[in-house]
């Protein structure tokens, strides 16, 4: 007999094959698509005396202009994701760690209705107990029993903001995962991990490769005796391997993939082979019931997105992410320009998410903000010395290297185990200059404001968004204890406001960065 394993994750909210983003557009990915090929395989196993089991492991509810205008402008029809999840079958879900943007009441209201919901260490301060959902869930089917236990990563209060995490204890997944695979394995034929989490080593040597935190724990919890298969997330990346004979998938990011584990048992229940394998989602037709389903609020979402904001001149759009990550860039100067805006500073920082980031037109629509600006970021503002400056600029100038020819390139380190563009910020209101011959942590040779050389003791505010606000990316420097003020709204609002209000912008292409 074999048991398969049916995962989709990182769907955030792409559900029709549509990116959101016009003229451009990626129809090679969303739900629909990966709801026919869930589909398929499970007719393929309804035939047989197999067994199938299907896995929504997070990062579900946030992450698209859908899901924003569902938080924002309907609140009232969070409804339709379990209606979503419903259609699918999903035996059961997993929370992601973009759940929590929009808080913990949020996350109480979109899963209420939901009993499949699988949450084994994120609990309540008071009670001790999951928040929402349960630990596990024991599945019995033709005679097999697989238990299912679903973890997220413990990483989340470095990145969300406190208000949206009040009174949750985040608890080690690795030693969750342990105390209930002693409850559950002597009651099951088959032991399933769903961890909304990813790998921070090579799944074949355990080397690094990235910093170690406890942010990315899925190798330890493929080294936990008694685990038959281990569902992945979090990374957005393209896994599928067997690790000392025990499978694992990682099916991408806005169901591009569908990962799929098969199990062959022995007659008795016991796991004797095992094979993993991802499913490309994107020459599959869309599933017409989903479809059927979602379109009427998808409708309301493009009109939505079709408002017209205002009007920016002729170079804010992007052709070479490298050279505008390189040089600046006037649609970066125009983020860091509204966060300083709001926040009444002189210093900004942000980044250039991902290379589907375009830049604008001239004639912005609501549709150009979301699709630039794709993450429901506020903004903080922190007391940083010239030397937290100038250290986090070190980390920035690590996102270059130079080639055996002494030409300028990606450190590859930014795009491997997982693409982290959104890891090097721009910097607006000073100037500085990267020497690349030096080693990195000595290649900031230069940082000045407003004519003068930055005093490293002295005290400058500087505005950030709130993941990064917290530290994330390997920015030691920044912290929440540093923060002297919030502005608690999202950024993208902030762009659109900020556009309405300056009917003639022209940015010039900054010159502030230098790089030798």
């Amino acid at each position: 007999m074999q048991v398969s394993i049916l995962s989709t994750s990182d769907v955030h909210g792409y559900i029709r094959a549509d990116d959101f983003r016009r003229p451009l557009l990626n129809n090679q990915l969303g739900l629909t698509r990966a709801a026919s090929v869930i589909a398929e395989q499970q007719a393929q196993v309804a035939i047989t005396d197999d067994v199938v089991v299907t896995i929504e492991n997070g990062d579900f509810i946030q992450g698209s202009p859908l899901t924003n205008y569902i938080q924002k402008i309907v609140p009232d029809q969070t409804n339709i994701y379990q209606k979503l999840a419903d259609k699918i079958s999903y035996d059961v879900r997993i929370l992601g760690n973009h759940e929590f943007n929009f808080g913990r009441e949020y996350i109480e209201t979109v899963f209420a209705d939901t009993d499949n919901l699988l949450n084994a260490n994120i609990l309540d301060k008071q009670t001790h107990e999951p928040f929402v959902g349960q630990p596990y869930k024991i599945i019995a089917r033709k005679g097999i029993k697989i238990g299912i236990i679903g973890l997220t990563t413990q990483f989340i209060p470095h990145w969300e903001q406190p208000a949206h995490i009040t009174n949750l204890i985040f608890q080690d997944p690795v030693a969750t995962a342990e105390q209930y695979i002693a409850e559950l394995r002597p009651q099951v034929d088959v032991l399933i991990i769903a961890y909304h989490g990813g790998f921070a080593q090579d799944l074949q040597t355990g080397e690094p490769l990235e910093k170690l935190t406890s942010e990315n724990q899925g190798y330890q919890l493929l080294q936990l005796p008694g685990v038959d298969a281990l569902v992945t997330g979090h990374q957005h990346r393209e896994i599928a391997e067997v690790v000392n004979g025990v499978p694992t998938t990682q099916p991408g990011y806005r169901g591009n993939y569908v990962g799929l584990m098969k199990l062959t048992l022995n007659e008795e229940h016991q796991r004797v082979a095992a094979t993993a394998q991802i499913l490309p989602t994107g020459e599959s037709i869309e599933r017409e019931d989903i479809v059927a389903l979602i379109n009427p609020l998808q409708q309301k979402v493009n009109d939505w997105l079709d408002t017209p904001v205002g009007h920016v001149g002729d170079n804010m759009a992007i052709t070479d992410h490298f050279a505008a990550r390189l040089h600046n860039h006037p649609f970066i100067e125009l983020v860091n320009r509204v966060q300083m805006a709001a926040t009444n500073t002189q210093i900004s920082n942000t980044a250039l998410f991902n290379n589907e980031v375009r830049g604008l037109s001239d004639a912005v629509t609501q549709r150009d903000i979301m699709t630039n600006y794709i993450f429901p970021n506020t903004l903080v503002v922190e007391a940083l010395t010239g030397q937290d400056i100038k250290d986090a600029l070190e980390v920035n100038a690590r996102y270059f290297k130079l080639d055996d020819r002494g030409e300028i390139i990606l450190n590859p380190l930014f795009m491997m185990p997982k693409v982290q563009h959104y890891n090097y910020d721009i910097w607006s209101g000073i100037d500085y200059t990267f020497d690349l011959n030096k080693p990195m942590g000595q290649r900031v040779v230069s940082v000045t404001k407003d004519g003068q050389p930055l005093d490293l003791k002295q005290t400058y505010e500087v505005t950030m968004n709130n993941y990064r606000a917290g530290g994330a990316g390997n920015f030691p420097m920044f912290s929440m204890d540093k923060a002297v003020r919030e502005v608690q709204r999202e950024t993208a609002d902030l762009i659109g406001e900020y556009i309405m209000n300056h009917p003639q912008i022209h940015i010039e292409q900054p010159t502030n960065i230098t790089i030798i």
